[in-house]
């Protein structure tokens, strides 16, 4: 087994900002020469997350309605009452999601279904400049 890591550089607008991210993923498995295996995306961040939705615009307005709805930014949370940051929602939305996301790879080839894309999600409050650590796990 090989184990290989890279890197996403992202550049966010914040607010529930979602990203499509499926082609840097596949060209990570692409780059690293690996046939079969996992790859792991994982955002170093508290206010992010990451999962697989279809990136359309009405799955995307679907998705940042239900977050609104279970978890409005106008409500009160202790964090911004410790910190004055504004941002207690973000972390309660990237906490449900999660912030990590493994993919099967076959013959050099991520396994996603034919309407499914790998997306990540910015719930801070702010633009941001983000990092995506991606580490692949296989075989050549």
């Amino acid at each position: 087994m090989t184990v290989q890591t890279q890197s996403i550089e992202l550049q966010t607008k914040g607010d529930a900002d979602v990203l499509d991210i499926t082609a840097q993923v596949a060209r990570a498995v692409q780059k690293c020469g690996l046939q079969d295996g996992i790859v792991t995306v994982f955002c170093p961040s508290a206010t992010s997350a990451l999962t697989t939705i279809e990136y359309e615009s009405g799955c995307i307005s679907d998705l940042r309605r239900l977050f609104d709805e279970i978890v409005a930014r106008d409500r009160h949370y202790e964090h911004n009452a410790r910190w004055q940051d504004g941002n207690g929602h973000s972390h309660v939305r990237a906490a449900l999601l999660g912030p990590s996301l493994t993919v099967p790879f076959v013959n050099g080839r991520l396994t996603l279904g034919t309407w499914q894309q790998i997306i990540y999600v910015d719930f801070d409050n702010r633009p941001r400049q983000r990092e995506l650590i991606v580490q692949l796990l296989g075989e050549a």
